[in-house]
């Protein structure tokens, strides 16, 4: 068992420490940050969506947004597509699962909003699809993916590509760069209302 224990957390370093090492990753994390920065200065929201373990990384940061990261301060606007069981129950069953995503930007998204998509192959259906309909409202979209970024590489104003093909660890990841993205926003917006130290 600590064979297992210690290589699951050594194989998650290797990756975070691919990450650091990566000036285009870094670079990529730093535009999508500052693409949420500029669209809540300018009073628009993100939207963010995922399927099993990337619906709960958008719920994450969704919550990180709208409620707190690091200090009290307003809540920023972000919904996450991936809650609402009747919404969800009545587009899988009215038009299908893989019309999830984009019916909810059809219906809530507006021009220079931005949608975080996460996808750890980075060819979920109704992520890809949900992207097509951000083309068609001016949307702004950020993609969260593993080592390829499958069809999402296309489809993404910044596409974050996590350096490894395995699903536990890229979505891992996944969340450090939703915290570091969480982090970067809530200061440039409100770093003035920190508590002094």
């Amino acid at each position: 068992m600590k064979r297992i224990i210690t290589s699951q957390i050594s194989s998650s370093i290797t990756v975070k420490q691919a990450i650091l090492e990566s000036e285009l990753l870094l670079n990529d994390i730093e535009k999508a940050a500052l693409m949420v920065v500029n669209a809540c200065k300018a009073g628009h929201k993100t939207l963010l969506a995922g399927n099993g373990g990337s619906a709960a990384d958008a719920q994450h940061i969704a919550g990180e947004f709208v409620s707190r990261f690091y200090f009290d301060r307003p809540g920023i606007a972000s919904i996450a597509l991936t809650t609402d069981t009747s919404i969800i129950t009545a587009i899988g069953n009215d038009y299908g699962y893989e019309k999830l995503f984009s019916r909810q930007i059809q219906a809530l998204g507006n021009v220079d909003d931005v949608f975080i998509g996460i996808s750890t192959s980075g060819n979920s259906p109704n992520i890809i699809n949900a992207l097509h309909q951000c083309k068609e409202k001016g949307i702004k979209s950020i993609g969260l993916t593993g080592i390829t970024g499958g069809k999402m590489v296309d489809l993404c104003d910044i596409c974050i590509k996590v350096p490894s093909p395995e699903t536990p660890r890229i979505q891992e990841a996944h969340i450090l760069i939703g915290h570091i993205i969480c982090c970067i926003v809530e200061e440039e917006l409100f770093g003035h209302l920190k508590p002094a130290k």
